[in-house]
């Protein structure tokens, strides 16, 4: 069971890691782990739309219909707040890079 939440906890923290980076594939695996509960995430549908919304900006296509996905399951105040999120992790890494 240990070796499990280690391993699930290594994916997330991996695929944050690689979504620092820029890589859109993982921003969109982030919103998948975010919308099912995967990888050691816990559901939150906050988190998911801001990291679908995130990899649909970076270009990943699949992202815009799993974000309108999220969406269906959402108030608008949540996805303000997804928004929000969404603008404030592209100001962080932004800022890393210059």
């Amino acid at each position: 069971m240990g070796n499990s939440i280690k391993s699930a906890q290594f994916l997330l923290e991996s695929r944050i890691a690689d979504a620092m980076r820029g890589r859109p594939e993982a921003l969109f695996d982030l919103g998948v782990c975010y919308q099912t509960g995967t990888a050691g995430a816990g559901i939150d549908l906050i988190e998911a739309h801001k990291w679908f919304n995130l990899a649909a900006v970076a270009g990943f296509s699949d992202a815009v219909d799993a974000r309108a996905e999220v969406a269906e399951d959402m108030t608008a105040r949540e996805i303000a707040e997804a928004q929000r999120a969404a603008r404030a992790w592209l100001g962080m890494t932004q800022r890393r890079a210059a």
